[in-house]
């Protein structure tokens, strides 16, 4: 995994080829997060893995956040890395 932080101070931008899994976590209250894509929206393509995968280990900075991660209810759901490859 990487991780990159992106602000409107450091005007940065990340690139991520069609297909690739990918996450974010607002560290601010009132973040809008904006992207464009390949081409419209198809919930059918749509995938989830779970956030904190012990498989992925990613490095979620959570010692910079007030209050637990706030979670959309697909992403409550999301398989493990291992059950998401499988499917």
């Amino acid at each position: 995994w990487v991780g990159v932080e992106l602000t409107a101070e450091n005007r940065r931008q990340l690139w991520i080829p069609e297909g690739l899994a990918h996450g974010f976590l607002a560290l601010q209250d009132e973040t809008h997060f904006l992207y464009k894509t390949t081409d419209v929206y198809a919930k059918a393509c749509e995938r989830a893995i779970v956030w904190n995968d012990e498989t992925l280990a990613i490095d979620w900075p959570l010692s910079l956040l007030t209050a637990p991660p706030a979670l959309a209810e697909k992403d409550q759901q999301a398989p493990s890395f291992r059950q998401a490859v499988a499917l």
